[in-house]
Formats: structure tokens, C-alpha cells, sequence
């Protein structure tokens, strides 16, 4: 019989998922409580059969308030989409010496079909080992994995969602007038920045296709650079730079002293990006200064894949496109510490050297890596759509419910 459990939800996703969620847990006959932070978190938290609670003021207040509702109401689970947000903070980082259990949902390592879902941290606060060693010998014992299930999650659906949430947010002046959204860009700064990128893409995408078609046809060795977006945690708190242009300065600045004088670097924009920052202008600007006239691609669509497929390198700070390149097969530099750090898969000497030659990722290790990672912080399933959110909801329930985690079994 499962143990019952008393389960805290902080702030969620913008999407239905999480009061599905509480509804699946309070079915199964845990108790849920549920802290509202703004008019957002209201609006998406409907029909749960649960309790419901709104914090009204500073953040200041919160370690206090926080620790009131788990002896209330005995908590032993909280819940947190992202573990860096200022409203997760205090709950996060009292919570072991209170004995709480925190499970901190993510966008998936391995995408489209898959969410993170860990224990205390995800990212670089993961209690996933730094040991290629451990991977090894976890990973070679685990099972196989059956394939996911697929589904198709749309743009449109999840921009819907995002929408309706910051709309019910014009009620947080009266609602929650101590409420400061953990992004730096307000939501209409955000979607005007959309809309006008979007409307630009269908002509760039014409101009990329011939860009991608003379690099992987041309004969010329090019290097890898993704950019992520200035606003993730994975830049914000997890890295030692403050945006993607000090990212850019780095790497362009050492591509010109040291790579060898006929490669190439193509910089390729993420899809998400939301069009704030002139990047044409600030690559342009970097060229010049660094004399790598006609060696920088820049690029704002176009097939990842295929590009990191021909590649003969890939430098990221933390992104999960590294983990593409190293399924790829491609050599892969992290600038900073994310999961697929480890030796044997990322390259470990400095980024001067990488430049040259740099060795492929063992594929036996990358293997036992995703095998690892799957069994213990992947969950087949998506946020924003139907079928997406119902697999979610099944797959990370029985994890929750689950003591101990299954990150903690093999530990």
C-alpha cells in the first residue's frame, strides 16, 4: 500500500499540467496544498479538490510563511517548476533541515518527448554524479528503455497558455501587490519581441537554407556555437557570464587566436529567442574587432541537427544541445557545468586546444550516460498539450509518490 503523503505545489508551468497533476494525487489520496504567488497561479489552479493559499507579500516573508503550511499542514513533498526562482528560494533551501521532500520539474534534457523531473535541483544543482565511472557501471545494469510516446506538441498551444496566464496577471496589483515575476523582460516587451521576429523568419529562413547548403556542401570545416537564451537560469545562475554577448566575446575571441585559419564558425540564434537583441549587429561588431571577416556564419533557423551532423565541433555553455552533439557523435566543449560534463564526452583540455582536432565523445559511455539519465530524471511526457500533459501527469505521479526517488535507489 502507498505511504500518504502531504504535497506542497509552489509555482507551476503555465499550462493546465499542474492542477491535473494535483487532481491525479489527491485521487489517489494525498493531500495537497497549493501556494498561489499572483492572479496566474489562481487562474490555472481550478477543480483540484485541494487547498489553495495566497502569499501576498514580500519575498522577505516567505521562509517564515513557508514553514508555517508545512507544520499546518504537515508537509512531507513540495512541488517547483524551476529551482531558482526568488518565490522557490527559501522553500528550496529549508527545506532539508525540515525534512520536506523537494521535486523540481524542468523542460526535458532529452527533448521533444520528455520533462526533467529530480529531487532537490535540476541543472547544475542535479544530484546526478560528475563520475563517468558511476555511469558505467549504472548504466551497463539498467534496462533498455522502451521508445517513448510520441505526440505533437504545437507552438501555438503553449504561446495560448502563456498568454491567458500573463493576462490574468493585470489583477496583481490588487491581487498580489508584492509580486515580481522571476523574468527580467515583461510579458509585453516578450510578445512584441515575437511578433515581429516571427514575422521576419519566413525571409530568413530562405537566406538560412542557402547559408546551411554552402556549409555542409562547401568542403570547409566549421565549429558549432548555439546561443541560449540571456533570460534561462542555465545563463542566469548557472553559468559564469552575465549574457550571450560576453558568451560570443569569449568564443569568437579564441576562435580568432587559435583555430586554424580555414574554419568556419557558425553561430545559429535559439528558436525561442525573442528578438530584444540585435545579434546580426553585435557579431558584425565582434568580427571586426577580432578580424574574422568571411570566417562567421550567423544563422537565425535552420536544422540543428543536420548542422551539428557535419560539424567538426560544438561549443555550448550548458545547453541541451550539447547533448544533441554528443549523440551526434560530435565533439562537444561545455564553458560551464551541465549534467554531460564528464570525462570521456566533453572535451576536457582548454577551449584554445579544442580548436584543433578535437577527439570524438565515447559513444559507449554517452550510451550508459542516456540510458542513467532516462531511468532516473526523464519522464515521457510534455506541458502544454493534451496527450503531452496526460503522460506527464501518469509518468511523474508514480515518481512522486515513489520513496525513495529513483535517482536515490541507485545512489
Amino acid at each position: 500500500m502507498k505511504q500518504k503523503r502531504s504535497f506542497l505545489f509552489l509555482q507551476g508551468v503555465c499550462s493546465p499540467f499542474y492542477q491535473r497533476l494535483a487532481r491525479r494525487l489527491t485521487d489517489d489520496g494525498h493531500r495537497v496544498v497549493k501556494v498561489h504567488f499572483n492572479a496566474g497561479d489562481i487562474a490555472y489552479w481550478q477543480r483540484t479538490n485541494s487547498k489553495s493559499h495566497l502569499f501576498r507579500g514580500p519575498v522577505s516573508k516567505l521562509p517564515d510563511y513557508i514553514q508555517a503550511l508545512w507544520q499546518r499542514y504537515g508537509i512531507t513533498d513540495q512541488v517547483a517548476f524551476g529551482d531558482r526562482r526568488p518565490v522557490h528560494r527559501p522553500a528550496i533551501d529549508l527545506a532539508p533541515a525540515a525534512g520536506v521532500r523537494t521535486h523540481v520539474f524542468e523542460e526535458g534534457y532529452f527533448r521533444p518527448f520528455w520533462i526533467t523531473l529530480e529531487r532537490e535541483g535540476v541543472n547544475g544543482h542535479s544530484l546526478l554524479p560528475r563520475d563517468p565511472n558511476w555511469f558505467y557501471e549504472t548504466g551497463k545494469v539498467l534496462p533498455e528503455l522502451p521508445p517513448p510516446v510520441r505526440f505533437r506538441s504545437s507552438f501555438k498551444v503553449r504561446a495560448v497558455h502563456d498568454v491567458c496566464y500573463h493576462l490574468s496577471g493585470l489583477a496583481n496589483p490588487l491581487i498580489a501587490p508584492h509580486y515580481r515575476n522571476h523574468a527580467s523582460i515583461t510579458a509585453p516587451m516578450e510578445y512584441a519581441g515575437y511578433l515581429k521576429r516571427f514575422t521576419l523568419l519566413r525571409q530568413w529562413k530562405k537566406q538560412d537554407a542557402e547559408h546551411i547548403k554552402a556549409l555542409v556542401e562547401g568542403g570547409r570545416p566549421y565549429f558549432m556555437l548555439p546561443l541560449q537564451l540571456n533570460t534561462d537560469a542555465q545563463i542566469r545562475d548557472h553559468s559564469p557570464y552575465a549574457n550571450m554577448e560576453e558568451v560570443m566575446n569569449h568564443v569568437m575571441g579564441s576562435f580568432a587566436t587559435h583555430a586554424p585559419s580555414d574554419t568556419l564558425l557558425c553561430i545559429k540564434n535559439h528558436p525561442l529567442d525573442m528578438g530584444l537583441v540585435n545579434y546580426p549587429q553585435i557579431i558584425q561588431k565582434l568580427a571586426t574587432f577580432y578580424g574574422l571577416a568571411g570566417r562567421i556564419v550567423y544563422l537565425e533557423s535552420g536544422d540543428l541537427n543536420t548542422l551539428i551532423k557535419h560539424a567538426v565541433g560544438t561549443v555550448t555553455v550548458n545547453s541541451t544541445v550539447g547533448i544533441v552533439s554528443l549523440e551526434k557523435q560530435c565533439p562537444t566543449f561545455a564553458l560551464s557545468d551541465p549534467i554531460y560534463n564528464l570525462a570521456g564526452l566533453t572535451y576536457e583540455g582548454p577551449l584554445e586546444e579544442f580548436w584543433h582536432q578535437p577527439p570524438p565523445p565515447n559513444n559507449v559511455l554517452f550510451g550508459y550516460f542516456r540510458n542513467t539519465v532516462m531511468h532516473t530524471a526523464q519522464v515521457n511526457g510534455g506541458y502544454y498539450c493534451q496527450t503531452g500533459i496526460n503522460l506527464a501527469v501518469d509518468n511523474a505521479a508514480r515518481i512522486l509518490e515513489a520513496c525513495p526517488s529513483p535517482l536515490e535507489k541507485l545512489l
